[in-house]
């Protein structure tokens, strides 16, 4: 399935971006790119990017935005992007969006499929209050939707579930009051071009992939406005 524009997912912390992400790029058959892991390749490779942003990296500082810029014009300019990409977690504002508008359009993509995996606070809270990671093969549960056959052990090698630092109810308020004022307006840029599309992200993660893969499938080989 080449989609030969770039796709970007939307969405709170727990809306299941990532999960998604990953389906829908393995479905079209195009790179899943995260700009983590694109900093985190060009300095493994030593690249003149890769050293400029691995010493900002190491002192856990944010790389600007310039410097993110450059990295993904350099990685869509890959031969795997030829088909197309989709963007997990980026943009993340107003400036990264019209940024990465600039160069999508000098690469050739034309205007970017983005849709919006909308979820309620509530169901949001309950997501992130109730995940839990094993230690050991980092297969991931919830205490409330998809708990394990023994509480707090992991199915399938036994290794002890834990709950991440920033799932605690407290630290996911101030996650999702960030996102708000951040990200969110996002969906209005977006929406003004008529390049968005909503997809209701609180059902199943199945049901998410049948209404992504449609809306994907929809958007094939066409490079304007859906």
């Amino acid at each position: 399935m080449a989609i030969r524009r770039a796709v970007i997912f939307l969405g709170p912390p727990g809306a299941g971006k990532g999960t998604q992400a990953k389906r829908i790029a393995r479905l079209c058959g195009v790179p899943h790119l995260s700009t983590g892991d694109m900093m985190r390749d060009a300095v493994s490779r030593g690249t003149d990017l890769g050293k400029a942003v691995g010493p900002i990296m190491q002192r856990g500082e944010l790389v600007s935005d310039d410097l993110v810029m450059k990295m993904i014009e350099e990685r869509l300019a890959q031969p795997d992007c030829a088909a197309g990409c989709l963007f997990d977690g980026f943009p993340r504002t107003l400036p990264q969006a019209e940024g990465l508008d600039r160069i999508l359009e000098r690469s050739g993509f034309g205007e970017p499929l983005v849709v919006d995996l909308a979820v309620g606070d509530d169901k949001l809270l309950r997501r992130l209050t109730g995940r839990r990671t094993c230690s050991v093969g980092g297969e991931i549960y919830n205490v409330y939707d998809l708990p394990p056959k023994v509480n707090g052990i992991c199915d399938n090698d036994g290794g002890k579930l834990v709950q991440r630092a920033d799932d605690t109810a407290e630290v996911v308020k101030q996650r999702l009051a960030a996102y708000e004022r951040a990200t969110k307006p996002l969906t209005e840029y977006y929406r003004s071009r008529g390049v968005l599309q909503v997809v209701d992200a609180s059902v199943s993660m199945d049901e998410i992939s049948r209404a992504l893969g449609e809306i994907v499938k929809c958007a094939e080989g066409r490079n304007g406005h859906l």
